[in-house]
């Protein structure tokens, strides 16, 4: 589902409700953990972070869905600390009715091991990634200094410790290794409201930002970042993980072959 030209929670909502709403998802009961991107000590407005409005209206429809209670989090690059403060999304995460938890120390990280991997066989990852019941990956289209791009696959890199070793060692290909893990987002919410289209990953000013008022929601996080890949001018071909994780099977970066439904409010 792909929307333009609204709010950000008229867009979620209406987006929501084309794939049955966040009950197809969720379970009565059951954990959630949403993963937006917290990394900068930015304001919302710099597009480095997603919009934490957008947030709130995940965890609340998280919350309708039946779930007994959603966490927020994400290891972050700058003070973690002043990147949830700033980003607004620690108190509209608290607001919605979320526990926010830090990501910042090595002890909440948990031993996986990653069968297929090429580069990355193993990692650490934060515990609530394995003790939750449902993953909810939310995050913003930037672009990205290192990767071109950052959005679905790379988020990921908020959830493990060890993420030098993926700068390292083949940054794309360890983002597309770690996708094999088979704890995977089971929707992926990406966040095209403020985007950052220069000096990604965190940006140096307003003027870095375009305003583009859009929302992509999928299953398919391969297809997620080919979509948004366009939406930065870059074809998706162009973006070295994204092919990668198409041929080792992890989700379609043909976008014609898609069944992709557009929506302008």
């Amino acid at each position: 589902i792909a929307i333009m030209g609204g709010s950000p929670e008229a867009m979620f909502d209406l987006g929501i409700a084309e794939f049955g709403g966040m009950e197809t998802f969720i379970q009565k009961d059951q954990k959630v953990l949403v993963k937006p991107n917290i990394g900068w000590d930015a304001l919302p407005e710099r597009g480095a972070t997603t919009n934490p409005v957008l947030v709130k209206r995940v965890i609340e429809h998280c919350f309708k869905a039946g779930a007994k209670q959603v966490y927020v989090l994400d290891h972050t690059f700058d003070n973690w600390s002043d990147c949830y403060k700033n980003s607004g999304i620690e108190k509209s995460a608290k607001d919605a009715g979320a526990v926010v938890v830090p990501a910042d120390a090595e002890k909440y990280y948990q031993q996986i091991e990653i069968p297929g991997g090429v580069k990355l066989k193993t990692a650490r990852v934060h515990e609530l990634v394995l003790e939750t019941d449902v993953f909810i990956n939310v995050p913003v289209i930037k672009q990205d200094d290192s990767t071109r791009m950052s959005c679905c696959l790379q988020n990921m890199m908020g959830v493990v410790w060890d993420r030098s070793f993926w700068y390292n060692n083949n940054l794309n290909q360890c983002i597309v290794d770690y996708a094999l893990f088979e704890k995977k987002p089971s929707l992926n919410i990406i966040d095209g409201y403020n985007v950052l289209v220069k000096n990604g990953p965190k940006g140096i000013s307003i003027e870095d930002v375009v305003q583009m008022k859009s929302l992509i929601l999928t299953t398919d996080r391969v297809a997620g970042d080919s979509a948004s890949a366009k939406m930065l001018g870059i074809e998706p071909e162009k973006v070295e993980y994204i092919p990668l994780a198409h041929k080792m099977g992890l989700g379609n970066m043909k976008l014609e072959s898609l069944n992709i439904k557009k929506i302008k409010l």
